[in-house]
């Protein structure tokens, strides 16, 4: 079974907000070849916005922690389920649609009915991922100072 490696980094609170924290990090330079675009990257520092269990304050410093697994498991879904409704959609189009469309070219139905379906997926992905975006989020685990 593959292990995932959980990140620690340090930050200082910013603000909060309800039971999330926005958190200020130092910027790295593995930051420039992200593709996560979960944080806000400002000069030499960044904003996460991160659970906050342990009700940390503003101006706190504290352990944040994120887990690569999640990581990936999002980007499969995010990139894997439209990809395979594309091709699913196209080919429904081609070989089932187009018999009911007769008039029009089973190329184009193919095409348009592809994105269609890729379009709804983003939309399901995205409604379902608003109500499991807690699952996802950097943790504050500790307060430091």
């Amino acid at each position: 079974m593959l292990k995932f490696k959980i990140v620690e980094e340090i930050g200082t609170v910013k603000f909060i907000n309800g039971n999330t924290a926005t958190v200020i990090l130092p910027k790295k330079n593995a930051c420039e070849g992200c593709t996560m675009k979960m944080c806000k990257p400002r000069q030499q520092t960044m904003e996460i916005k991160a659970l906050n269990p342990i009700n940390a304050l503003p101006g706190q410093k504290v352990i944040v922690i994120f887990k690569s697994n999640l990581y990936l498991k999002g980007s499969i879904i995010a990139y894997g389920i439209p990809a395979i409704a594309l091709l699913v959609g196209a080919i429904a189009g081609k070989e089932v649609f187009s018999s009911f469309l007769g008039r029009y070219n089973p190329d184009f139905i193919s095409a348009i009915s592809g994105f269609i379906a890729c379009f709804i997926s983003v939309l399901f992905i995205k409604l379902c991922s608003l109500k499991i975006s807690g699952n996802i989020k950097p943790v504050i685990k500790e307060i430091i100072e």
